[in-house]
């Protein structure tokens, strides 16, 4: 009997995606990975320039836009314009959600304020993305991740603590502001179900990163403790760390539970250490970090990577590599669970990208296409749902409109 696809969860919700770079579109990732429409607005000269952006440019394509504008579709539009404002307000009126990631004050200088819009819009979600928010003192100040990332606390405690703040190697606080916002806008269009009218969901980028930042203010409030940079380890938390190999390869062994630890002292040969009164406890053991580290080492650094994990995975040791691109695209794990997703390409022929998570047991998303060409969909959008005629659609191309 032939099955059918269900309906994707958000293939009812229409997105007009503003704004460009990182933090805004990655919500409209996420959201068109589900299933919603998400119409993006494009400068008609240069377009997004997450475009051109990325370390390798085979082609002179970027390999970044595929992945953050996937399940897209490119609308060219001069937002600067008055006949591009129009055409915008147009676009909104049958929009469930209108994403935007320019500073504060932005839309309202172009009349595209919430109140006008929704006015005509009532249920519209107005999802904005912001290093600061929209309020407060700092509100109107320019905001990337990087400074999001320093405000929000995680720039302090990453890095090792001889050297400088660190930062991790990708755009963490756009793409968690683009998260929050995402959940922002899926939580507005629940409780429109019940009210039928849509809100404003204010997302800022160091906001999402303070949301990550565990106990730390109240550390230091109440216990007067300040954390600091403590490179592969966490502090009184042990043993979890980066252990050594015979062939070089470094291991990680998380084991800081007593049950877990006494898994691996029974591994290791050393049942007694498990009741050692050094390392009996979680406290104890946070007492002797770097001893029991010590310790550690010298047994790992006498075995080959792959039998030490394997022997760990059967003691029921969390322990695992230290994974590069190529590790994961050799990877069973990978390859069972559909992690990395292969997606026709015009120029690539074929683009491997991470796939759509979380996984979903009835009405799982999925990536529909890669990354537009700029104004891919013009014709789609202004004729098909705003109903432009050829002489509209010239015209505005003339005036270098769309």
């Amino acid at each position: 009997m032939a099955t059918t696809t269900p309906p994707a969860p958000l293939s009812d919700i229409r997105v007009v995606e503003m704004g460009q770079l990182l933090a805004g579109p990655f919500c409209g990732e996420l959201l068109g990975d589900f299933g919603a429409e998400v119409i993006k607005l494009e400068d008609p000269v240069a377009g997004d320039p997450m475009r051109e952006w990325g370390r390798e440019k085979p082609h002179g394509l970027s390999l970044w836009w595929p992945i953050i504008a996937r399940n897209k579709k490119s609308v060219t539009c001069d937002l600067r314009t008055g006949k591009g404002q129009d055409l915008a307000r147009r676009l909104i009126s049958s929009a469930d959600v209108l994403l935007e990631n320019f500073r504060p004050g932005t839309l309202e200088g172009w009349g595209l304020d919430y109140e006008t819009l929704s006015k005509e819009n009532p249920g519209l979600v107005l999802v904005r993305v912001t290093g600061y928010g929209q309020t407060g003192p700092y509100a109107k100040r320019a905001g990337f991740g990087s400074i999001g990332e320093a405000m929000g606390g995680i720039r302090y405690v990453t890095g090792d603590p001889d050297r400088p703040p660190s930062r991790v190697g990708v755009s963490l606080g756009d793409s968690l502001a683009g998260t929050f916002a995402a959940i922002g806008a899926l939580v507005a269009l629940h409780a429109r179900e019940r009210t039928g009218r849509g809100q404003v969901v204010d997302s800022a980028i160091y906001e999402a990163v303070l949301a990550l930042m565990e106990s730390l203010l109240p550390e230091w409030e109440i216990a007067g403790y300040e954390r600091e940079r403590t490179g592969p380890i966490l502090p009184n938390v042990a043993p979890s760390n980066v252990y050594p190999s015979a062939d070089g390869a470094d291991v990680l062994i998380a084991a800081n539970r007593d049950t877990v630890f006494a898994r691996l002292c029974e591994l290791m040969g050393e049942p007694q250490l498990a009741s050692d009164e050094r390392y009996s406890t979680h406290g104890a053991r946070g007492q002797h970090q770097q001893e029991l580290d010590d310790h550690i080492s010298e047994w790992t650094r006498r075995q080959e990577s792959d039998l030490l994990l394997d022997d760990l995975h059967k003691a029921g040791v969390p322990a695992g590599r230290i994974y590069r691109a190529a590790d994961m695209f050799e990877d069973p794990h990978f390859a069972a669970r559909q992690a990395i997703v292969r997606v026709a390409h015009a120029t690539f022929g074929e683009l491997a990208m991470q796939n759509v998570f979380p996984q979903l047991s009835e009405t799982p998303g999925r990536v529909r296409w890669p990354g537009p060409e700029l104004g891919e969909h013009n014709d789609e959008i202004y004729r098909g749902l705003l109903g432009l005629d050829d002489e509209e659609l010239l015209k505005l191309r003339d005036e270098k409109v769309v």
